[in-house]
């Protein structure tokens, strides 16, 4: 795959989107661990997790009013600065063993990612349309940096203050998260004519007509609640249920984001020549592959092989959708376009995060997995009806 005719601003961004995307790796990493040490019942501890998913669903459509009025720069400076505000927070929550508190700084940081997920629309903004899907994949791919800078960082940073385990690893995270404002200081996004995000171009209803979108939308918001929803589940399951080792469980993490974001190397290529939908169904596949290892090895190697192949998969989906759904509006509909895709895939994702915890300590981790086979089943008859219905059209 080849990134240098891509444009300044999406290399700013990719650098940007390696520390600004710690705090979710950090918080998928640390916070059921953090939440089992701190909460009440074992039955919250994935509560940290899912605020910062909750946080995200609830700040989608103020990122995307915010930026259609004020440009994508300083929405996004903006992010940053909260989010390190967020990651001091929960070092100070930490300090005082405050569970609430924690997973308050975690909804915080959640919002501010909401704003972080624009990353890939501006970056596809920023090139002719024919290079969105390399311009897509190149801010995933950095991705891959940011899974280990994250967790590694925290790790080393963990005994900082050796009276609070984890204080240290967040008063790092503030300095990580805080960077993208900086870089992103050079970002040149021409801010929006429009005012405002309605009363211009289609409305969603109207946008909903195009099997295409709603292709995108279904794709994007099943694989993502799938995967958050098993990522969420595993380091609490192999630490907790299966006995392995914390270090196995950030180890078993790390890879699993590897494999989010490695084949943006080559997916945005695989798409231009094979098209969208083919590559979800191999996204489906990988899927497959993940909840059929799940049923029969839970050892350190099994959690790999079933998390590798869950990012696999989702990477596969997710930036297929995205570089799908940004062919399906005009510029006066991008915002309310984006909003409404981001609000239903964290909206999904809050959902799935939330109930990850319990029901994994009332089933197991093979059932959880199995719970996945229904959204693949949806995901396989959009696709096969979004098909026929082009074809009608044409």
């Amino acid at each position: 795959m080849s990134f240098p005719t891509l444009s300044k601003n999406v290399w700013l961004l990719s650098i940007a989107h390696i520390f600004s995307f710690a705090g979710a790796s950090v918080t998928f990493f640390l916070g059921g661990i953090i939440g089992a040490q701190l909460a009440p019942s074992l039955s919250w501890a994935t509560m940290p997790v899912a605020a910062m998913v909750v946080g995200t669903a609830l700040g989608t459509v103020p990122a995307a009013i915010v930026m259609s009025k004020k440009g994508r720069r300083f929405g996004f400076i903006g992010a940053s600065i909260v989010a390190s505000g967020s990651a001091l927070v929960g070092a100070f929550a930490l300090w005082h063993s405050h569970f609430w508190l924690y997973g308050l700084s975690c909804l915080t940081l959640g919002m501010s990612y909401a704003f972080v997920q624009h990353y890939r629309f501006a970056a596809a903004e920023s090139v002719p349309i024919e290079l969105a899907p390399k311009a897509i994949s190149a801010i995933l791919l950095s991705g891959v940096a940011g899974a280990f800078v994250g967790p590694n960082v925290v790790e080393y940073a963990q005994n900082w203050i050796p009276q609070r385990a984890f204080v240290g690893s967040y008063l790092a995270l503030a300095v990580m998260v805080a960077i993208p404002a900086v870089i992103l200081f050079w970002l040149n996004i021409p801010q929006p004519k429009q005012k405002n995000i309605s009363g211009q171009g289609r409305s969603i209803k109207q946008l909903t007509q195009n099997p295409d979108f709603i292709l995108a939308v279904v794709a994007a918001t099943a694989s993502y609640a799938l995967m958050v929803f098993i990522m969420t589940a595993s380091p609490v399951s192999m630490h907790l249920v299966d006995g392995h080792s914390i270090s196995h469980a950030g180890m078993v993490i790390q890879w699993h984001i590897v494999g989010m974001f490695l084949p943006s190397l080559f997916i945005g290529s695989l798409i231009t020549h094979y098209g969208h939908r083919r590559m979800m169904l191999i996204g489906i596949g990988a899927l497959m592959v993940c909840i059929s290892v799940s049923q029969v090895n839970q050892s350190v190697a099994g959690y790999w092989l079933s998390l590798v192949s869950l990012g696999i998969g989702w990477n596969f989906i997710f930036v297929s959708s995205t570089s799908l759904i940004v062919t399906t509006y005009r510029e006066a509909e991008k915002y309310r376009a984006q909003g409404f895709n981001e609000l239903m895939v964290f909206g999904a994702q809050a959902i799935a995060s939330l109930s990850a915890g319990w029901l994994l300590l009332a089933t197991s981790w093979q059932t959880i997995n199995l719970m996945g086979l229904p959204l693949l089943g949806l995901l396989l008859m959009v696709i096969w009806w979004s098909y026929k219905k082009l074809k009608q059209q044409h």
